[in-house]
Order: C-alpha cells, then structure tokens, then sequence
C-alpha cells in the first residue's frame, strides 16, 4: 500500500510539472512580451504553437513506442522535457524561447499518456476513476499552486527563474521515478504497426475525440487572455492576478475531483448539465464585460468546468481500447492530451484573432460557439449509448 501511495505521488507529480510547464505562459504572457518587445498577442502565439506541436507529436511518438519498455520510454522524454524548460530559461530571445517551447511540447504529451499507462497498470478496475482524476489533478494543483507562484516570482525576479524551477524539480521527479515505478511494463505485441490506427474506425471513439476539443477550445479563447485581460481591461494589480489565479486553480481542483466521481459511472451523460453551465459562463464573460466583479466569478466557475471532462473521457477511451482494441492501449491513453491540447491550439487562435480584430469584450462570444457544438457531440455520443 505504502508502494501505491508512493507510485501514485510520482504519478501526480509528473503532471504537475508538464502543468507548471504548459501552463505558465498564462502568468508571464506579459513579462515575455515586455522583455522581448513583442505585442501580446504574439507571445500568445507560444501557447497555440506549444499546444499544436503537442497534439501533432503525441500521437507519432505513441504509435513508435511499440513493445518498447515504458520506464525506458519515460526516463528519455523526460530528459528531453527538462533540457527544453532549461532552454527556455537561458533564451536571449524570442525565437529561442519559441524553439525551446517546441522542443518541450513534443514530448508532454507522450509524458503523461505513459504516465496514465502506468496509473491504469498498478490500479485495480474498480480505482481507476479515482487515480486517473488524480493524476489529471497534477494539472488543478499547478494552476493552485505552481502557476501563481511562478507569476509572482516572474514579478520579483524574472520570469527565468521559473523554467529553472521546473527544471530542477522534474530531475528530482524523473530519479523517483526510476527508483519506484515497475519497469516490466510494455504494451501488447502488435503483428502490424498500423494495426494501432483501428481504434479510429470506432465511431464512439471518433465522436469522443471532439470532446476535449471543443471544450478546451471554447475555455481557452477567454483563459490564455486572462492576465492581460484583468491588469489591462480591469486595472487589477499583478499581485491581485497572482491570488486569483490560486483561486481559480483550487476551482479547476475541485473540478478534477467532482470528474472521478462522474467518470466512474455513465460520465459522458453527467457531464452534459455542467457545459450547458459553461455556455452560459462564456456568454455571461462578454455580456458582463464591464462589470468586473461578475466577470471574475465566472471566470473561476470556467475553470472548474474546464477540469471536469478530463478523467470522463480519459476512462471513456481507454474502456474501448481495452475491450477492443487492446494494440491501442498506449494511443488510445494519449487521446485526451492530444485532443485537448487541439482545442487550446484552437481556443487561444481564436482568441488571438478575437484581440486583434474586435476586442477582449468579445473572448465569451468565441467560446460560446464552441461550447454550442460540443452540447451537440455530447447529445449525439449519449444518444449512441442510448441505443
């Protein structure tokens, strides 16, 4: 049990530092564009290009895994993680920070598919809800505490110190991980390498795919924006955005621990009620555009709404891939970082787009429409179950 725990930690740890990677461009999006006299929206850019060279690598590295041993697997990509954020901090411009985002985001997402492998190897059937919601919580835990905490030192120091940071911890991370985790852990022997591509011709699997698309997606038109939005559009100080921001990430918590309970049973159809919520969120953020204070609220009811579909579609993916397609099992764990990172790729473009073009007041309009058309992905993958 005291192994568990341990493994489970690690686990978890793992994802809160591709978290506090990915997601502390949100906080020093400023800081960046300040120090390398770019406009905001270009250094926005580094979250849709992070987040489309993540779901165009992840499935590539997926399917060359093979029968290769996983713990061999991770202990590789995590050296290349930590040389990536090591190079965003020394970058001496933006070009070379752009690169180092890149060479970062090719292996995030192989990094956490295996690490749910290992979550689903070393849990029992009846727990897996419970640990995978735990280990997409690494991702709420940086936004609680990572992220802030990055964004103030960013403030205080610099906002270099905080890839060294990363760096640092995820060595720490990856030399647990050896000593702890099994290493016996390799996937089914295929006959065929393209064998792994026919968990696509499942239509369930191929309408659950858009799932984390256009919810992350509408999210991330309004999040990536989030900093300018409340120093610039509202006045609020740094300092103030620093404490919001834990806020919002104890929201996005709670939302990853309300998703294991609704993974473990008929999730697809539970989750449906709390994105009509978000579509009133969204819409709610550009009506009330002026009003700050209601725009802050609904702002962190966002974020518990972005977490809840993680563990959901998680289980709904690899459920199939065991049951069917059994050759699919280190592909099929990658769908949901995959396919979210698409819809940040997507969100955070549209968002650029909405900024440059109309205004901040508009982000809740753009998301909208996406949220919209996930309520109709979601209708039509219930009424697919339902028959």
């Amino acid at each position: 049990m005291k192994s568990f725990k341990i493994q489970t930690l690690i686990l978890i740890a793992i994802a809160f530092m591709l978290g506090m990677s990915e997601f502390i461009i949100v906080g020093i999006l400023g800081d960046i564009a300040d120090t390398f006299h770019v406009e905001i929206s270009t250094a926005g850019l580094l979250t849709t290009i992070f987040a489309g060279v993540y779901a165009i690598s992840t499935p590539i590295l997926s399917l060359m895994v093979g029968e290769r041993r996983l713990d061999k697997v991770m202990v590789l990509i995590l050296s290349i993680f930590i040389f990536g954020n090591i190079l965003s901090a020394v970058s001496p411009n933006f070009f070379v920070l752009t690169i180092s985002r890149v060479i970062t985001a090719l292996v995030s997402g192989i990094t956490i598919s295996i690490a749910i492998t290992f979550a689903t190897y070393i849990t029992p059937p009846n727990k897996r809800a419970w640990i995978v919601s735990w280990v997409f919580s690494g991702f709420s835990i940086a936004s609680v505490f990572g992220v802030p905490t990055g964004t103030w030192l960013s403030n205080q120091v610099g906002w270099h110190i905080t890839f060294w940071i990363i760096a640092a911890l995820s060595f720490l991370i990856l030399i647990a991980f050896v000593i702890a985790l099994p290493h016996d852990l390799r996937q089914k022997k295929v006959d065929h390498f393209t064998d792994q591509f026919k968990i696509f011709k499942d239509k369930l699997i191929l309408l659950g795919i858009f799932v984390p698309v256009l919810m992350t997606g509408g999210g991330y038109v309004v999040y990536t924006y989030v900093t300018p939005m409340l120093t610039n559009s509202f006045g609020y100080s740094i300092d103030f955005v620093t404490v919001f921001l834990i806020i919002y990430g104890i929201a996005s918590l709670i939302g990853n621990q309300v998703a294991g309970r609704l993974a473990s049973r008929d999730g697809m159809k539970r989750i449906f009620k709390f994105y009509i919520l978000q579509e009133i969120v969204l819409l709610g953020i550009s009506i009330f555009f002026k009003v700050s204070t209601i725009d802050l609220v609904l702002i962190i009811i966002l974020g518990f709404t972005l977490a809840l579909a993680g563990a959901t579609t998680q289980l709904f993916y690899m459920h199939i891939a065991e049951v069917k397609y059994p050759q699919s099992l280190v592909l099929a764990s990658s769908f949901n970082p995959i396919f979210t990172n698409v819809g940040i790729a997507v969100g955070s473009a549209t968002g650029g787009i909405i900024v440059n073009s109309i205004g901040m007041p508009f982000l809740g309009f753009g998301g909208a429409i996406y949220t919209a058309i996930l309520l109709v992905d979601l209708w039509l993958i219930n009424h697919k179950f339902s028959n």
